[in-house]
């Protein structure tokens, strides 16, 4: 199975072209033509570790420049979220960390924290 740059996937010489997102908004930019839009997602695929979620943040030990960067841990496609995990269980050798398929969830605001 491979793509190619018009969005195709081809499988056993047959082209599968994926669904097109559902776009629920969408904001032009009129300097420069960029468009931000909003898409439809059945749900967020997060990285837990022991069924609790983390964090995850990279960082040299040599130098301190130019300073710790913060990953995504959470993802609105599934594979992006068990790639992450297969490869945290390789790096730390072990099968604590697991993807959460979240679907609702309370609304909160930031006078909340």
């Amino acid at each position: 199975m491979f793509s190619d740059k018009y969005m195709h996937i081809y499988w056993r010489n047959e082209i599968m072209a994926r669904p097109k997102p559902v776009i629920l908004l969408e904001n032009v930019n009129t300097k420069n033509y960029k468009a931000e839009q909003i898409l439809d997602a059945d749900a967020i695929y997060a990285v837990f570790y022991q069924g609790k979620p983390i964090n995850l943040r990279t960082l040299s030990h040599l130098i301190s420049y130019p300073g710790p960067k913060y990953k995504k841990v959470s993802f609105s496609n599934s594979g992006h979220a068990f790639n992450l995990a297969e490869r945290l269980n390789k790096i730390f050798k072990t099968t604590d960390f697991s993807v959460f398929k979240l679907t609702s969830g309370e609304p909160c605001s930031e006078s909340d924290d």
